[in-house]
């Protein structure tokens, strides 16, 4: 769900990623989503131990009845993300691959877990105003009956047509996705999440 502008710096690290050229598959949600996220969470805080100051499921996959790419999206918190000797190594040893590394977006960091189960480990330093947004996106979804459906009919609109790269079809959501947040974050100010 991490949006993005179009002027942060992206690396890629290792292999560029290749064309998609496609449509995007949407799954119908799968009540099995949040106990692979369970799963991955236990692997992390074994890797780290207390160098993981937070673990969140979020995207689509944590958001009951909502179809989803089938990818499970975790928000990691660590001290400092932008220091990777501090947790890059170990979570490489637990079958996690650096792929990402976005210093001018919140020193944003992305490791995968390859097939079966895609998973993407989005890092940030603890503190980042972009966990809040993310978890507001994901905790009003959870709630509210009309823009989880604004954002469902967003996603299969778009996922019907043919995106050079997964990121295009990302990026397109965008405008939606900040109506929603900024309406989550009202509603978090007035503590209504």
């Amino acid at each position: 769900m991490a949006v993005k502008g179009t002027t942060h710096l992206d690396s890629r690290v290792g292999d560029a990623t290749p064309p998609h050229n496609a449509t995007i598959l949407l799954a119908d949600y799968d009540a099995s989503w949040p106990t692979m996220y369970l799963e991955h969470e236990a692997r992390i805080r074994i890797a780290l131990g207390d160098k993981a100051r937070g673990l969140w499921h979020v995207g689509s996959t944590s958001v009951p009845g909502l179809a989803a790419k089938p990818l499970i999206d975790i928000i990691l918190a660590v001290a400092d993300s932008s220091i990777e000797d501090g947790y890059v190594p170990a979570l490489e040893v637990a079958g996690y691959r650096l792929r990402r590394r976005e210093p001018d977006w919140f020193e944003h960091r992305v490791l995968k877990w390859l097939p079966p189960l895609e998973v993407n480990l989005h890092v940030f330093s603890a503190g980042c105003t972009e966990i809040e947004r993310m978890l507001a996106f994901r905790d009003w979804l959870r709630i509210n009956d009309a823009d989880r459906a604004l954002y469902a009919a967003t996603k299969h609109r778009l996922a019907s047509q043919v995106w050079e790269y997964v990121q295009n079809y990302a990026d397109a959501k965008g405008e939606v996705v900040e109506a929603i947040i900024a309406r989550a974050l009202s509603a978090r100010a007035q503590s209504l999440i």
